[in-house]
């Protein structure tokens, strides 16, 4: 086994939860950053992470990382860089992305070009040919430039990690697999709970929260860019990782997860991606409006993503369902705890309660904000004795 130095990005805020999935894998984190986080791995450590983190965004592996206040600079230092280690000679490369931020090299399509004109150059002496097909399998290289600090990066995951392969089907404007499943482990919910989401849409929460409690590795249903570069990651690796995952799977947890919603035609969809993630015995889907929400269980969890926007429309529908979730859960979930993320600022003064914490986050362009209500805990449990 070699050592590896990977960076995950994320969305910015659940950085916390993400270092604990990485540290539960088994390995040392170096640094954390707003929205990525670097750590030692392996071989197989790139397969085990392409295939059970949740929240990350893609797996990326660090080539070189070096300042850079030039183009001829850039160019230079990136040259210098080992790529024979891991481009090979038929490998088809390119800079899928480059960002800037702060730093004097702000231009992404000259980063993109100078990086691999000069990686070019390199491999042409390494290899010694003047011409390369780039008929072989792909390396996409990704560049982040932060205060003039360049990372370089080979892109093991391809298709971004949300996309875990079970949603063929989705709602209008849908959550996000890695939000969801961020704020599910943001909150005190256990498949011993009960769980509830009121405006299910495709039914990404409740299909989350069953793969977590389930103990299913979000990525078995998909593939990675890096399941073909044999010149790095052998094949048993993969083999290995996949086993792994299949074999910690519990299918004989007993949940208790509901998903409601308005629209009959949007439960069609969550009732065909359920198939698709392999949880469909774990999960209740039941066409009913929010405001007739309720339970005969005293203790409980909501966990939402209610309409806001494109969803729903204009903010006077808005803050009349706000107002009515909050005349709903103190009537019939008096006791339950609530968590909901809205990208709609004044969601506390229509719900009319000021959350007991509330957690930012970023994802993409879009700024939402977690509220977090918790309710009364079920009693303790007291085992007799004679």
């Amino acid at each position: 086994m070699s050592y590896i130095e990977l960076t995950t990005p994320c969305i910015f805020g659940v950085e916390s939860i993400l270092k604990k999935e990485i540290i539960n894998l088994g390995y040392e984190i170096k640094r954390v950053e707003d929205g990525r986080i670097t750590y030692i791995a392996d071989e197989l450590g790139v397969c085990r992470s392409n295939i059970w983190l949740r929240t990350a965004e893609r797996v990326l592996i660090n080539v070189g990382e070096f300042k850079a206040t030039s183009f001829e600079e850039l160019f230079d230092k990136t040259k210098e860089l080992p790529w024979e280690n891991w481009i090979p000679q038929d490998g088809k490369f390119w800079v899928k992305k480059a960002s800037s931020i702060k730093s004097k090299l702000f231009s992404p399509s000259d980063i993109q070009s100078i990086i691999k004109k000069a990686i070019v150059e390199k491999l042409k002496n390494t290899y010694h040919i003047n011409w390369f097909n780039e008929d072989g399998d792909d390396y996409p290289i990704r560049v982040f430039i932060k205060k003039d600090r360049v990372s370089i990066c080979l892109d093991t995951s391809g298709e971004a990690l949300h996309k875990r392969g079970y949603r063929t089907f989705t709602s209008k404007a849908p959550i996000g697999e890695t939000l969801a499943a961020a704020i599910i482990q943001l909150s005190p919910w256990n498949k011993d709970r009960i769980l509830v989401d009121p405006f299910c849409g495709s039914g990404t929460i409740p299909i989350e929260a069953a793969m977590i409690a389930m103990n299913m590795a979000p990525g078995l249903n998909r593939e990675f860019t890096a399941e073909k570069w044999k010149n790095i990651i052998p094949v048993k690796s993969w083999f290995k990782a996949v086993d792994e995952a299949n074999d910690v799977i519990d299918t004989t947890c007993k949940l208790n997860i509901s998903g409601y919603d308005i629209d009959y035609n949007v439960l069609k969809l969550a009732r065909e991606n359920v198939k698709n993630a392999g949880v469909e015995d774990m999960i209740h889907f039941q066409e009913r409006d929010m405001r007739k929400t309720s339970s005969n269980k005293k203790y409980g969890f909501i966990i939402t993503n209610p309409p806001y926007g494109e969803r729903l429309g204009d903010k006077d529908t808005v803050i009349e369902l706000y107002k009515d979730m909050k005349i709903t859960f103190d009537k019939n979930l008096d006791d339950w705890s609530y968590f909901v993320i809205t990208a709609f600022e004044e969601f506390e003064r229509y719900f009319g309660k000021s959350a007991d914490k509330k957690r930012k986050l970023y994802t993409g362009m879009m700024k939402a904000n977690l509220y977090q209500y918790f309710g009364n805990k079920p009693p303790k449990r007291v085992h007799l004795t004679s």
